[in-house]
């Protein structure tokens, strides 16, 4: 059964990479339902702006953002697995962070909540999957950021996981990727509206945030869908009369995801996730990135890429690959031909369902 969005919170000092924190509340969905020896669970971290609703349920009738992935006779089979999707510690659907409140001021964090590490993302995450019982994982699963925060998951707590599945992700940023998520992150600091950090929620920086998602959508997708969906089609809706206005297709689409982002995520939240994926390194648990993956024990393993695309290239992906099978005894690499870049996970179905269903 599902039992829709859910909380815990982590009594007393929760310790961060960073600093700490006092007991703060992890919200997270779950589908399916645990077996008798509860060997069964599948715990999902999402990518950045996610919230922890990745699948409909009775609970919550809308649609999740992995709809197609999980749920009866789907590629994540809700008949046999219990699958947990955890909101990151740091987001702003339920998890703490910056826009919460701060125990001891009572005012939301704002900057002052500790800097995030994908760590502490896993280590929360952990917490609720002891709060369910659960003691050793069949998988643990993630895209983009997610699977950057399944890898550490895999490498803290190698004695609780069975299998892995990362998706797009990588073992560390290159700097072209930290070059552009550093270049959004500029942009909603430049906003006078975002005050340091210290605007009212209902006066966010919106210039800033629209902004950052349009370039965030740039680099989510490819040049080669973009030239087959859109072309040099012109915005009949544009005004011939207004200078640089909205004339092709593809800035009416830039402007709809930027219009539709805004309101929904909070700009320091997005700010320390951003971050957080910069500065996460396997190597950190090692020394090397080749000494950081040993640590990682689990029975089997998925990495997924796809051809283009160019914020988590493809030759990351192998790397991944490669690196775990020095102590993964099964490791499968797959290298998907879609030319929807970064997002292809979230709307080729037609490439990642059966890539999934292989692995569950």
């Amino acid at each position: 059964m599902s039992d829709g969005r859910r909380y815990i919170v982590i009594d007393g000092r929760f310790e961060m990479q960073h600093g700490a924190i006092e007991s703060p509340t992890i919200a997270f969905e779950t589908w399916g339902a645990l077996n008798a020896n509860a060997d069964n669970a599948v715990l999902l971290f999402t990518g950045l702006s996610p919230s922890a609703h990745a699948a409909s349920s009775p609970a919550d009738p809308s649609s999740g953002w992995w709809e197609d992935m999980i749920g009866a006779d789907k590629p994540i089979d809700t008949s046999r697995y219990f699958v947990v999707c955890v909101n990151s510690l740091g987001s702003c659907f339920g998890s703490t962070g910056p826009a919460a409140p701060n125990p001891a001021t009572g005012r939301p964090y704002r900057l002052d909540f500790p800097i995030l590490a994908l760590e502490d993302v896993a280590h929360a995450g952990h917490a609720v999957v002891e709060s369910l019982g659960i003691e050793r994982l069949h998988a643990v699963v993630g895209a983009s950021m997610g699977g950057m925060t399944a890898l550490a998951y895999a490498a803290i707590y190698p004695q609780h996981v069975d299998g892995l599945l990362s998706i797009s992700s990588a073992t560390r940023s290159e700097p072209f990727a930290i070059a552009l998520r550093s270049l959004q992150r500029e942009l909603i600091r430049q906003d006078p509206a975002w005050k340091n950090g210290n605007y009212a929620f209902d006066e966010p920086p919106t210039l800033g945030m629209r902004q950052a998602r349009k370039l965030g959508m740039i680099t989510y997708r490819s040049a080669s869908e973009w030239a087959q969906r859109f072309g040099r089609e012109r915005n009949t809706e544009g005004n011939p009369h207004v200078h640089f206005g909205i004339d092709f297709e593809v800035e009416a689409y830039l402007e709809a995801h930027a219009n539709k982002f805004i309101g929904t995520f909070d700009a320091n939240c997005y700010l320390y996730l951003s971050r957080a994926m910069d500065l996460f390194d396997i190597a950190d648990h090692g020394g090397s990135v080749a000494e950081g993956l040993k640590r990682v024990r689990v029975r089997r393993a998925m990495v997924i890429g796809v051809e283009s695309d160019f914020l988590f290239p493809l030759h990351q992906q192998r790397e991944l690959a490669d690196g775990l099978r020095q102590t993964v005894p099964d490791v499968d690499f797959g290298a998907l031909a879609s030319i929807q870049g970064h997002d292809s996970f979230l709307v080729d179905m037609d490439q990642f369902r059966p890539a999934l269903a292989s692995f569950f």
